[in-house]
């Protein structure tokens, strides 16, 4: 429960860009790039934080996936479960490095 609590500042940068971002997509140019670089940008530096801080948890890119598949099915179409894998692993990456950067500064 601990760690729950550690992780929700962070998983909550997630959803509500995940939640907030799709209103601002106006045409197809506008909503690849806040599926390819604002959402994948926002999930990469929130984990980077995270690992930083609190080192790495796989919990954490698994729930910060697990957050954008309700956003699938209210603002876009079956295609984008794809990204649900994308920032899964975009997460995870991010919060291996900064565990990794956390780890070489101690």
């Amino acid at each position: 429960m601990a760690k729950l609590k550690r992780m929700f500042p962070f998983l909550m940068v997630n959803a509500l860009l995940f939640y907030l971002a799709p209103w601002v997509i106006q045409d197809t140019g506008s909503g690849m790039l806040v599926l390819l670089v604002v959402l994948p940008l926002s999930c990469l530096i929130a984990a980077w934080r995270y690992g930083s801080r609190y080192s790495f948890d796989l919990l954490f890119p698994i729930l910060t996936a697990l957050l954008f598949i309700p956003t699938v099915f209210i603002f876009y179409n079956s295609s984008a479960m794809i990204y649900v894998l994308i920032y899964g692993v975009v997460s995870m990456i991010g919060n291996a490095i900064g565990a990794g950067l956390s780890y070489q500064n101690h």
